[in-house]
């Protein structure tokens, strides 16, 4: 008898550790110059074992050389064409194009929009994304594979007005009425919230904010909030996210880290050797699925940002300096995703 369990107890651990080793995917943007072609790409994810992707908007070279492979897809609607997704017969036209064309790609869930914010540039779009979600998933339904391909959108830490304590994560006022109905559609659909966080950027706007407890290097409990002991930056927002959307009714909605990452140059605490850090680190924290303090023993599906430096990107120069490969496809940092 205690031969049979020590068997299944093995097999179980086995289970674990792979499917551990499985929650980590990489962003394949492409605003960048000399990038390798699609083909080299999906063939430099497979070398590395990366069974995870994240693209932010329809490419039909992608979407080819992704076929009767085993990645699993993220595929974004991009913002400029929400609006266009609000009548529904353009959504159905949508899925059968980007979805149905393409048999042999797995996809797993498609991102409506990307940090909409009421609170920036992207608030002219804030109208369109519920409207767009309602009529992916009815177009999703209506092809039966709405149990395989989840429909959710992007959002990000900047929409809380409060992250800390992590328990008092709260959504701004003039966000609330843009994101409960979206917490409730994805409740109903029983699909992920998508979620891009960034130690980094809390970390570089943050004045006297340890570096280390940014990179997952602190020795001990940074912060205690109320008994939850956290000792990283990454688990306390992905809380403070978790609290701010289950004072809306998304206690039990499962959270998708759709992006995160450190830059490599431009800004503050951006050097080679941090981000090497920080993605190191944070592969080996969710390999470990210990989860975080309000949400312990769980694997947390994570994308890294991302695959390589997107020189044409607009905003700050750190923006630039994210990618994980160089365009000649050798690694800048030493990563296992195996």
């Amino acid at each position: 008898m205690a031969s049979k369990l020590l068997l299944l107890y093995l097999l179980l651990l086995k289970l674990l550790i792979f499917t551990d080793a499985r929650s980590v995917g990489v962003c394949y943007g492409q605003i960048g110059d000399g990038l390798p072609s699609e083909q080299d790409v999906i063939n430099l994810y497979k070398r590395n074992g990366i069974t995870k992707m994240r693209i932010y908007g329809p490419n039909p070279a992608i979407l080819r050389a992704l076929g009767g492979t085993n990645i699993q897809l993220i595929l974004d609607v991009p913002n400029d064409s929400l609006q266009s997704l609000t009548d529904p017969y353009t959504a159905t036209n949508w899925v059968r194009n980007n979805i149905l064309n393409y048999p042999y790609v797995k996809f797993k869930y498609i991102a409506v929009g990307n940090e909409v914010d009421p609170n920036n540039d992207n608030r002219k779009f804030v109208n369109f994304v519920l409207p767009a979600m309602k009529n992916v998933q009815k177009a999703i339904r209506d092809t039966g594979l709405a149990h395989r391909i989840k429909v959710s959108t992007a959002t990000y830490t900047g929409l809380l007005s409060v992250s800390y304590p992590p328990r008092d994560g709260a959504f701004a006022s003039n966000v609330q009425g843009f994101i409960e109905p979206i917490i409730k559609f994805l409740v109903e659909n029983n699909s992920p919230m998508l979620a891009n966080i960034y130690p980094y950027f809390a970390y570089a706007g943050t004045p006297n904010l340890d570096l280390s407890y940014a990179l997952f290097t602190a020795p001990g409990t940074v912060v205690n909030d109320n008994g939850r002991q956290y000792s990283n930056l990454f688990d306390a927002m992905f809380d403070a996210h978790y609290a701010a959307q289950s004072r809306l009714g998304g206690a039990n909605l499962e959270i998708v880290v759709s992006e995160s990452g450190w830059p490599s140059a431009g800004n503050k605490g951006a050097t080679v050797e941090n981000a090497g850090t920080y993605y190191r680190n944070l592969i080996t924290h969710m390999k470990r699925a210990s989860g975080t303090p309000a949400r312990p023993g769980r694997c947390i599906e994570t994308y890294l940002f991302a695959m390589f430096d997107e020189n044409r990107k607009e905003g700050l120069e750190s923006e630039k300096h994210f990618g994980l490969f160089y365009p000649n496809q050798q690694p800048k940092y030493q990563l296992s995703f195996k």
